[in-house]
């Protein structure tokens, strides 16, 4: 029996404040985000090369997506993978950049728990989908040179819409366990983040816990996914120019090696700040702040405005396409 009516109260009443405590250190209500730390004074004059890139990114990718969803000339393979990597890059850059920008602006640096998971979900998922898509466009190059007989057969309409679900279907199977991974983990009321935008590491490694299955599993599917397909592409573009250097045609072997080192170029620009902000959390313990969140941003930012640069106006029928529909000067085929 009780001693007192008090002490037969006091179970009751802190059994569900134990349980609020508890759940608050597992998850923070909100995340403070603090862009580029140490740098804040400087945050004004970073804001106008992310918002003028931004911009540009989204003028270029919104325009290749209207011509080519609106001319029926280029309904053709190579096309449609340039419209599935103009979708990739808006959805990369815009999970990213805006709230990038918010930081710089001092608007609102704080982001909920869920809204942070969520960024974190989109902006990997856009980016592995990206890699697919890189991919397939090296394949699809390394077809139409190497086995041009075979390659309307091989890339028909309906294969080209599965490589693109099948895109969506890996990004979306890597990305879904890293929401229960970071869920499972106590964070203890630590909820400052030193970065524009939330990642999967940076998360993680504000918990109070061990997080070796995170930090595991982002290096295995950082191999096993975008590792996998850079050398697949590197495989591909070898051989490309394998076939190339046997033409006769000087000329030819010129355009083809230069067509290849712009997408090279862009390749590089994309994988290396990408590959070195993952790798940065792992082995990179004495790489500056500031130079690890300064290349995480790269990658979110130059693709998505030079891919339509170097992969669309570089094609001849495209830019006549753009021309027209903006100047109304272009000579239609």
């Amino acid at each position: 029996q009780c001693q007192s009516v008090l002490t037969c109260l006091l179970p009751h009443i802190y059994q569900p404040t134990m349980v609020a405590i508890n759940q608050t250190s597992l998850q923070p209500a909100s995340f403070l985000l603090l862009g580029m730390a140490r740098l804040e004074g400087l945050h004004i004059w970073l804001s106008i090369p992310f918002c003028s890139v931004y911009i540009a990114a989204l003028l270029e990718n919104f325009i290749l997506l209207f011509v080519i969803v609106t001319e029926q000339s280029l309904h053709k393979p190579m096309y449609l993978f340039l419209a599935m990597l103009a979708v990739a890059d808006l959805v990369l850059s815009s999970s990213t950049v805006p709230k990038a920008l918010n930081i710089f602006w001092s608007l609102s640096k704080e982001m909920s728990f869920h809204a942070c998971l969520t960024q974190m979900f989109f902006t990997h998922l856009s980016f592995i989908a990206e890699s697919t898509i890189l991919m397939a466009m090296a394949f699809d190059r390394y077809v139409a040179i190497c086995s041009p007989l075979r390659y309307a057969t091989v890339f028909m309409h309906s294969v080209i819409a599965k490589i693109g679900l099948a895109a969506i279907a890996k990004s979306f199977c890597v990305m879904f366990p890293t929401i229960f991974l970071l869920q499972r983990l106590p964070y203890c009321g630590h909820s400052i983040m030193s970065h524009t935008y939330c990642e999967h590491m940076g998360i993680a490694r504000l918990a109070c816990a061990d997080i070796s299955v995170n930090i595991w599993y982002g290096f295995a599917t950082a191999l096993l996914s975008p590792g996998l397909d850079i050398v697949l592409i590197g495989v591909s573009y070898i051989l490309i120019l394998r076939a190339v250097f046997r033409l006769s045609s000087k000329d030819a072997q010129l355009k083809a090696v230069g067509t290849c080192s712009s997408h090279a170029c862009i390749i590089l620009m994309f994988y290396t700040p990408a590959f070195f902000s993952f790798f940065t959390h792992w082995f990179g313990h004495n790489v500056p702040h500031r130079v690890h969140i300064l290349l995480a941003n790269l990658y979110v930012l130059l693709p998505p405005m030079l891919n339509p640069i170097i992969y669309a106006m570089k094609t001849k029928l495209i830019r006549e396409k753009v021309s027209h529909i903006l100047f109304r000067t272009g000579q239609l085929r």
